[in-house]
């Protein structure tokens, strides 16, 4: 169990460090010691792929929420709830359905950074993806088109990652599992944006974890400013002549920033450029460094700590690629009568036309897959973990659709769509079983619709629906937020 806030480990060796290299004013030091030791505002982003910021921030009045605007991000709010509202925002059922993704303002920033007059980058790397706030960010940003590349090292965060791309609904985006070191190698020059968001020390964290700094050592800084390094060039090599490189931290020391963003520029003078962001956002002054970075101390902003560094890469430097051992690829593209008959599926049940998805249909023995456009080039390079969206299994001449395919396209179904009040939607959160709605849609698969968005899939049975939510996502506690 941590410490409270009041009581948040700030070694004297830290603050001292901080101020004699530079990263903290000796002038603002009881400033930012009283930001650390403050509870952290609470922020959301709002998924536009499924909702408007608009629509949301009026049933958030209606709740009694207060919503401010987070200066980088237009779809990014600080929450403020009154005080007998303590249901977990995570319980509630916009939040099961991807309308909202619960995410601290500063680290929002660095996909802000990305994106900000990028246009529409056809292929973007995030080299260290887990648990998927930056990812499903960039998605919305590039309104589910082109390819994302979602990289995890740690296994065990993996199937989280999944998990929070499934529920928002995004279709674009690969799973990889690699050490991030590895990109340089296999993807060369492959990738028109890339956003690392380093392991680091996490001193910015210390709001949120009183017990962050409580161990903090200077060698461990050394070896992990080492390893972001060579994160780096690994990502120079990966992005294309012209593209564009973000590189932040939720920690503090330049060590970590500052000099290890030096030591890509010394590595590659005339290959590599500092973009500034001082126009980002305004008041980005207020954390402008000399370089051109942007450096959030707690107590600027009221956040977190943060650091965003924005590069864009001059020229080519081809770094000798290596050939991985890929195996057999598992999938297929399907074949024309099988596509046929899934899209005749799609038409007659849910008169959604799929069309367009045509070419992108891939299989793997009964399961159908949508790919991401552009990842066809990258196929035999990269390994992948899961590629886009499962669309549907064929059993037989039946057809049972996925739950990942509905949450994202579920928008466009035009039939078999059953809505659900309160507490039906509280029902089936829960995993429970439904009575069969007033208005027939005839046996089989039903989208089940609350308010905004698709909730997930049930099968009409005459006398039910059958509850399809696959099971890692039931909640015992789901909560509803007012009209």
């Amino acid at each position: 169990m941590g410490a409270g806030l009041a009581d948040a480990a700030i070694p004297e060796a830290f603050l001292r460090h901080l101020i004699e290299t530079g990263a903290l004013p000796a002038s603002e030091l009881a400033d930012f010691t009283a930001a650390c030791r403050s509870p952290l505002r609470r922020a959301l982003r709002v998924n536009t792929l499924k909702i408007t910021p608009q629509t949301f921030a009026a049933r958030a009045a209606a709740r009694g929420w207060q919503l401010t605007q987070i200066p980088w991000c237009a779809d990014g709010f600080w929450l403020q709830r009154a005080a007998d509202d303590s249901e977990a925002l995570g319980n509630f059922i916009a939040h099961l359905q991807g309308l909202v993704y619960i995410q601290e303002a500063s680290s929002m920033l660095p996909v802000a950074a990305l994106m900000d007059g990028i246009g529409a980058p056809a292929r973007v790397l995030d080299m260290a993806a887990a648990p998927g706030s930056k990812t499903t960010q960039l998605a919305a940003e590039m309104g589910n088109r082109g390819l994302i590349v979602a990289n995890e090292l740690s296994g065990s965060r993996v199937k989280g990652l999944y998990s929070n791309l499934q529920r928002c609904g995004i279709s674009n985006t690969c799973l990889t599992h690699f050490d991030g070191r590895s990109f340089g190698d296999y993807a060369g020059e492959a990738f028109d944006a890339i956003l690392l968001d380093a392991p680091c020390s996490g001193e910015g964290t210390v709001r949120k974890d009183p017990d962050a700094l409580r161990d903090w050592d200077p060698v461990r800084i050394a070896e992990l400013a080492d390893l972001q390094e060579q994160l780096m060039r690994s990502a120079f090599h990966a992005l294309k002549p012209g593209g564009r490189l973000v590189y932040s931290t939720c920690t503090l020391n330049r060590e970590e920033n500052q000099a290890v963003c030096q030591r890509l520029l010394d590595a590659f003078p005339e290959h590599l450029a500092v973009d500034s962001l001082e126009a980002l956002f305004e008041g980005a002054d207020r954390a402008l460094t000399d370089e051109g970075y942007l450096h959030l101390l707690p107590h600027q902003f009221d956040s977190e700590g943060f650091f965003v560094a924005r590069f864009r890469k001059t020229g080519s430097v081809p770094a000798p690629e290596k050939t991985s051992r890929q195996g057999r690829f598992p999938f297929q593209p399907v074949p024309g009568k099988d596509a046929r008959a899934l899209l005749d599926y799609l038409r007659t049940r849910f008169r959604f036309d799929g069309e367009e998805l045509r070419s992108r249909l891939w299989q793997r023995d009964q399961d159908f897959w949508l790919f991401p456009d552009g990842i066809d080039s990258l196929l035999g390079r990269l390994r992948f973990d899961r590629i886009g969206v499962k669309v549907a299994t064929r059993h037989g001449r039946q057809w049972r659709l996925h739950h990942e395919f509905a949450m994202a396209f579920g928008d466009q179904f035009e039939k078999s769509r059953v809505d659900l009040d309160a507490g039906q939607a509280t029902a089936f959160c829960q995993g429970r079983d439904l009575e069969a709605p007033a208005a027939d849609p005839g046996k089989g698969e039903v989208l089940l619709w609350f308010r905004d968005a698709p909730l997930g899939l049930g099968k009409h049975l005459g006398s039910r629906v059958k509850n399809s939510l696959p099971r890692a996502l039931v909640c015992d506690r789901p909560a509803v937020m007012e009209t």
